[in-house]
């Protein structure tokens, strides 16, 4: 199976020398190439971006201003696109973070041919008044990859890189940008909003749900989507309010009246296939969700919350749902032989669950 880091190839680093020399013609092609693919081969996937973003800052002018106008004519080239632009917004990170009204027209420039969110943060932390200027500015931008910027390139606890400690700890300047794109005509961009209300909530669930109160009082579809998906940790984790907030009644009583997991022991890579009967006196719309208890190497884990559904009990009428688990080993989940339990969690109630057995 190929790997995404050899997306970051020779090949992809002679064709990223052809559009830089387009856009100056004393652009040092060889000796960028001879730099940039020097020991590329061990390295993983942003290790290689970091590397070629060095053979860069070799190979550009010394002055940013300078250095930052090539790569600037090099966007107007339709060719100029795709994996060969992520090392040029870290090079610009780098050499333009003591630049930064330079640097930032630059990124926002270059994140429709590939996102700027990780770039982007080191001027959040080190000019955050300048930075912040700017996004504000971008809130209004025509395209839609710069105005998702500003709400991915803020979002507290972004993937793959550093967290922004400052709006983990206070994240009123990033609300205050949320606010201007929760009606985005972008699915693209709302559906950034939502990851970000998410993140908040992770932190501080009060400002999360004070969020989304507000935005669903102005009545827009298209900002209840927003916190429906935007919530969604906390209602996996069963929060009252957040349930409330989303129309499932936490109160309500369901009854788990039926559940079989078969089989009882499979091994490691094997499906489970979850069956349950859920009944209500009164019509009640339910989250369903199962929760998976993973064995540990020293003991069970804390619960991976799945969703099931969301639905409607009508009384007299039980709803029965039926659901396939694999239980595969992902880059960030090992599993271990042993116990696992399964819980049925219904408008963050946990009704029953029952145990399964992996093995080698």
């Amino acid at each position: 199976m190929a790997d995404v880091k050899d997306e970051l190839s020779p090949a992809l680093v002679a064709a990223l020398a052809t559009e830089l020399h387009r856009a100056w013609p004393a652009f040092p092609m060889r000796r960028f190439e001879a730099h940039a693919t020097t020991d590329l081969g061990p390295l993983a996937l942003m290790q290689r971006v970091r590397h070629i973003a060095a053979a860069l800052a070799g190979a550009l002018p010394a002055d940013f201003t300078t250095a930052a106008a090539v790569l600037d004519r090099a966007v107007d080239s339709p060719t100029f696109n795709g994996w060969m632009t992520l090392p040029c917004g870290f090079w610009v990170a780098d050499a333009g973070i003591d630049d930064p009204h330079v640097a930032l027209p630059l990124l926002a420039r270059l994140t429709p041919r590939w996102s700027s969110e990780w770039p982007l943060r080191p001027f959040i932390e080190t000019h955050p008044d300048i930075t912040y200027t700017y996004l504000h500015t971008w809130t209004g931008d025509p395209d839609e990859h710069v105005r998702r910027l500003v709400c991915e390139g803020t979002r507290p606890r972004l993937p793959w890189t550093s967290h922004l400690r400052s709006l983990i700890a206070d994240p009123a300047p990033s609300v205050a940008l949320l606010d201007k794109l929760i009606d985005d005509e972008s699915e693209y961009v709302r559906r950034s909003v939502a990851n970000h209300l998410n993140d908040i909530a992770k932190d501080h669930p009060d400002i999360a749900l004070d969020c989304a109160r507000r935005w669903l009082a102005t009545g827009k579809d298209r900002a209840a989507w927003v916190v429906r998906h935007g919530l969604r940790t906390l209602v996996k984790q069963g929060d009252p309010a957040a349930l409330t907030l989303l129309g499932f009644d936490h109160a309500t009583p369901v009854r788990l009246d039926a559940l079989t997991i078969t089989p009882a022991r499979l091994p490691i890579g094997g499906e489970a296939t979850i069956e349950l009967t859920l009944s209500a006196d009164h019509t009640v719309r339910v989250a369903v969700d199962y929760r998976i208890h993973h064995a540990g190497a020293s003991g069970p884990r804390g619960p991976k919350v799945f969703k099931l559904t969301n639905r409607a009990i009508e009384p007299g009428r039980p709803l029965i749902l039926t659901r396939q688990h694999r239980f595969r080993e992902v880059s960030v989940r090992r599993l271990y032989p042993g116990t696992h339990r399964i819980d049925i969690q219904v408008n963050g109630r946990v009704l029953g669950g029952a145990d399964i057995e992996l093995v080698r």
